[in-house]
């Protein structure tokens, strides 16, 4: 595989996931090509795709490097596979729909060496509209990840290099050796809030996330799940999985009267929406696994340098929902209740 190199400029190694992403695939790989910056891989982790894509990408540049796995292994070990077989000192995380600006590889490098190691993410739009997809995502006491701004129109708001809770797995900078370090993604999760979990663990390390507002990329959003009953199960599945992995025991019995509560609200608004068996899915699939999730949880414990409370007072006490999913009363009730539930839990903690 040939790279585009220069001596004075780290080397940077792109993985992109791809499961039948299609022209979405091509015309990431297109942005690509057009970096001004001169040190560059690009990895290709295809997961069993149908469609050709891949095999289409590989042939548009001799920096390149195509990846096939034998089944679809998800977003998290499928990832995996890129960075273990990266070269770069640096590693970028990219989802196949998206878009890069000629300049983001150098100012994504630049913010590093200025804030430090950490886990970056860029100022994230939608195409064609200049909506947001993501200002920063953030984290939420009892396991929701939201981002910060979505849908809603960019007009500079955002414009300040900030600490978030968490970097998205859309486009997420860091060093190779930090990502490692961290436990790279966890594979029980396969796929959604992978980010959340990635960055969760981070900050247990004493590791920062941030968003890099100088640098924008463009994302179509979820060209798999869509809003559907899947996406709901994984949402909450891994929702609870992060909350028994990463939280100790003890701050766990402090919340179970919250999450108890918040856990009625959920059942309620899932039967609301036609998903309440999904919901009940992803709980017979928790407790399926919950031997694989006491050992998760004991390695993360036993590895953590920062505590619960230090962590958690970072965490927002509501969730940020875009009208464009629901702007109904409803959700302003449950943010209502749920803001009241995190301060009170925070207080106990």
């Amino acid at each position: 595989m040939i790279q585009k190199s220069n001596q004075n400029n780290p080397l940077i190694s792109i993985v992109i996931i791809n499961y039948n992403a299609g022209d979405l695939l091509i015309n990431c790989v297109n942005s690509i090509l057009k970096t001004d910056y001169s040190n560059y891989e690009i990895l290709i982790v295809d997961n069993n795709s149908t469609d050709q894509s891949h095999l289409k990408c590989k042939k548009m540049s001799d920096s390149i490097k195509l990846i096939e796995n034998k089944k679809n292994l998800g977003f998290c070990e499928g990832n995996n596979v890129g960075i273990n077989q990266a070269k770069g000192e640096y590693i970028v995380i990219l989802n196949p729909d998206t878009a890069v600006e000629s300049d983001w590889l150098n100012e994504l490098l630049k913010t590093y060496k200025e804030c430090g190691d950490g886990l970056y993410q860029p100022k994230i739009l939608a195409f064609e509209d200049d909506l947001f997809e993501s200002a920063g995502n953030m984290l939420q006491l009892f396991g929701f990840g939201f981002s910060k701004g979505r849908g809603i129109k960019d007009t500079g708001q955002y414009n300040e290099t900030k600490e978030i809770g968490f970097a998205s797995g859309a486009c997420l900078f860091t060093k190779t050796e930090i990502i490692k370090k961290i436990g790279m993604f966890d594979p029980f999760i396969f796929l959604y809030l992978d980010d959340l979990d990635l960055g969760w663990r981070a900050q247990q390390l004493g590791i920062k996330s941030y968003y890099v507002p100088n640098i924008t990329i463009f994302h179509a959003g979820s060209y798999n799940y869509k809003w559907s009953a899947m996406k709901f199960f994984w949402l909450e599945r891994n929702r609870h999985y992060c909350i028994l992995t990463h939280v100790s025991k003890s701050t766990l019995i402090k919340m179970i009267p919250a999450l108890m509560l918040v856990e009625i609200m959920m059942i309620i608004f899932y039967s609301i929406k036609g998903y309440g068996k999904m919901k009940i899915k992803a709980y017979f699939q928790i407790l399926k696994n919950i031997k694989q999730i006491k050992r998760k949880h004991n390695e993360l414990n036993k590895r953590r340098v920062v505590n619960d409370k230090e962590i958690m007072k970072k965490f927002s006490d509501e969730v940020f929902i875009p009208n464009q999913v629901s702007n109904d009363i409803s959700i302003k009730i449950f943010n209502k209740i749920l803001s009241i539930l995190s301060k009170y839990t925070k207080k106990i903690i």
